[in-house]
């Protein structure tokens, strides 16, 4: 986390944690004695749990091994005055440590008895990169040897999946001796163990680790201690401490949600079911409401003001969108095609009701058709969303609403008011408005990012939403790289892409900086029947799309089988092309965007095909740079 000790300590207790582990850096550099920082977390509420890392102590000389307790009788002076009770001991790295597991449990033994005279006691953990001992069944071996009451067994999701190890031996450890249990998930990277550990571990729910199986197993096999966090991760060490100290608070209680799923599958069997059983009696799972069903975007609510409001709606006619109504109490005007519903609020009142002030034309709020409203609200406040309520006029319709990680409003809309009841309510419709056209609905919602919020939208949108991540891609745009990441629900009614910026100068960066740095909707995918035809309409309807550079299409051609005459009507339509391998297709083409915010593209999905056309997104990046510089 960001911050000194204290500045963590208070981010640690404003996210209503119970206790903390210091890592010996953050206490040896700080200028406060190990008693002060103990009266400091007391006053916060904190207890400290462990004491960590103590290295390089077993499997040394007789001389060395003299020289490790000394050592470890000033850390244990330490440890009592900030009241902490777990020292943890991580298995030697020296190149010169002893293979002999016989003189390793002896050393830890004497450890653990220096521990009892003070009544304190110590974690054994296994590195993944430890010279001898790099895996949790080879250190609980060492721990049995030893046979000590004050010496157990520290695990840590990441030490155990990084090397694929199975972790369904650990339901046979016994569990009053396994002391402390650390969570991490992570990527699936091609680096070296200790790189990867030292800069790239996340929460729970922000990686590709099985963490639910992992911690699954710690309870089958009893254990009933602290669930904690160790998280080594670059961008964590410059982001806003209270929002990592939120992350984390989320993360856990996903986890505890999702393993109390797992534990009351049959899935688990006879061998495990009564296991399970025993787990779940014993300890109180979190059990957040289930997660609502979504059936896909109700609405987009743009915020503008009164000029603004203008030139956006003449942009909606422009895409065959019609004004279909304005509210009944606010400068708030709906306009619609096929089941796509965009709302463009002007009112005065809400710079003064909202978080979303002097951001200029942007997506303030997206509304999304869920079978249970209120259930939703509930899921997310319980995993640490904020509640949102926006002003609410005369007879209005209340919808259950929260905050998003990027200051957005998120409705949850009953599907029971669809397609039109909701409006029917709060808007004076035009009778004669016809939402015919060739755009059909929202197919997905793109955000521009922060850097540092990827991980952040990742855990919000599977643990709130019940969302799946797909792949992460990093993309080329002329000054620099995008990741992004798809994410949906399992029936694909819902999908978000998120976008964020390695870089300061790419039109992503520039997106966020010019709404305040937060989240912001960077794109609108609409679905059509017919690509070809839509963006043939749309250019007839005078709608500026970005041009494509016709290398693409001889590009395409080369590669492709395309039909001749198809590819010529792209090519003069401006339509990009992507094909899986099973035969999935996708025809794209992306609208010019309205005052350097946002844009919109039409999308036509073929045979399955689930993803976003990224390897495309580089030729719409480069011609917009290239129209900006006066086509040079």
């Amino acid at each position: 986390m960001s911050g000194t000790l204290r500045d963590k300590l208070e981010a640690i207790a404003a996210a209503r944690f119970d206790g903390y582990e210091i890592f010996e850096n953050d206490l040896l550099y700080y200028h406060a004695s190990p008693a002060e920082v103990g009266r400091i977390a007391a006053d916060l509420g904190l207890t400290c749990q462990l004491y960590q890392p103590f290295r390089d102590f077993e499997g040394t000389s007789a001389a060395t091994l003299a020289r490790n307790l000394e050592r470890a009788e000033r850390k244990f002076d330490v440890m009592q005055a900030l009241g902490c009770p777990l020292m943890l001991v991580c298995s030697n790295t020296r190149e010169d440590a002893s293979t002999d597991v016989a003189l390793m449990a002896e050393q830890l033994h004497a450890l653990a008895e220096r521990a009892a005279r003070r009544n304190l006691r110590i974690g054994y953990e296994a590195l993944a990169w430890g010279r001898v001992v790099n895996r949790y069944g080879q250190a609980w071996s060492i721990v049995k040897a030893a046979d000590h009451p004050h010496l157990g067994l520290v695990l840590d999701s990441f030490h155990t999946l990084s090397l694929r190890d199975d972790p369904s031996g650990i339901a046979d450890i016994a569990g009053d001796r396994i002391f402390f249990v650390q969570m991490a998930d992570a990527p699936w990277l091609t680096l070296d163990v200790t790189n990867w550990a030292r800069h790239h571990r996340n929460f729970p729910g922000q990686g590709q680790f099985d963490v639910v199986d992992f911690f699954s197993q710690v309870l089958l096999a009893g254990y009933t201690g602290y669930l904690s966090l160790e998280i080594f991760n670059d961008v964590f060490r410059e982001t806003p401490n209270r929002r990592t100290a939120t992350d984390a608070m989320r993360s856990l209680l996903y986890l505890e949600s999702e393993v109390r799923k797992r534990l009351t599958t049959e899935a688990l069997g006879k061998a495990h079911g009564a296991a399970a059983e025993r787990a779940l009696a014993r300890v109180d799972l979190f059990d957040p409401p289930a997660p609502a069903r979504f059936f896909g975007v109700a609405f987009l609510e743009f915020a503008v003001d009164e000029q603004g409001a203008a030139s956006l709606g003449a942009w909606f006619d422009a895409l065959g969108f019609c004004r279909a109504g304005k509210h009944r109490s606010k400068d708030v005007t709906l306009y619609r095609q096929g089941d796509i519903n965009l709302i463009v609020n002007a009112d005065p009142a809400l710079p003064a009701h909202a978080f979303f002030v002097d951001r200029g034309p942007s997506v303030c709020a997206i509304g999304l058709w869920t079978d249970d409203p209120v259930r939703a609200q509930n899921r997310a406040t319980a995993l640490q969303s904020a509640r949102f309520e926006g002003p609410l006029g005369p007879r209005e319709v209340p919808i259950p609403a929260i905050v998003a990680p990027g200051r957005t409003a998120i409705y949850f809309v009953d599907q029971a008011l669809a397609p039109d009841r909701l409006f029917e309510i709060d808007f004076v419709l035009d009778e004669n408005a016809s939402g015919a056209g060739l755009l059909r609905r929202v197919d997905h919602v793109a955000f521009g990012l922060p850097q540092g919020e990827l991980d952040t939208w990742i855990l919000f949108c599977r643990a709130v939403l019940g969302m799946e991540a797909g792949a992460s891609l990093e993309l080329a745009d002329p000054f620099g790289l995008i990741r992004s990441a798809g994410i949906a629900t399992p029936d694909r009614a819902l999908r978000f892409v998120l976008n964020v910026s390695l870089g300061q100068k790419t039109r992503t960066a520039r997106t966020v900086s010019v709404t305040g740095g937060s989240a912001t909707v960077h794109h609108v995918g609409l679905s059509v029947d017919d690509a070809i035809a839509g963006a043939e309409a749309l250019r007839a309807r005078g709608t500026p799309l970005v041009p494509i550079s016709p290398n693409y299409y001889d590009d395409l051609a080369a590669r492709l089988d395309l039909d001749a005459a198809t590819l010529a009507r792209m090519r003069d339509a401006s339509v990009l092309y992507d094909r899986t391998a099973d035969g999935g297709e996708y025809r794209h083409a992306y609208t010019a965007s309205f005052a350097d915010r946002f844009f919109f593209e039409i999308v036509e999905r073929r045979d399955d095909y689930d993803a976003y056309g990224a390897l495309n997104a580089p030729a719409r990046m480069v011609s917009e740079a290239q129209q900006a510089r006066g086509g040079k």
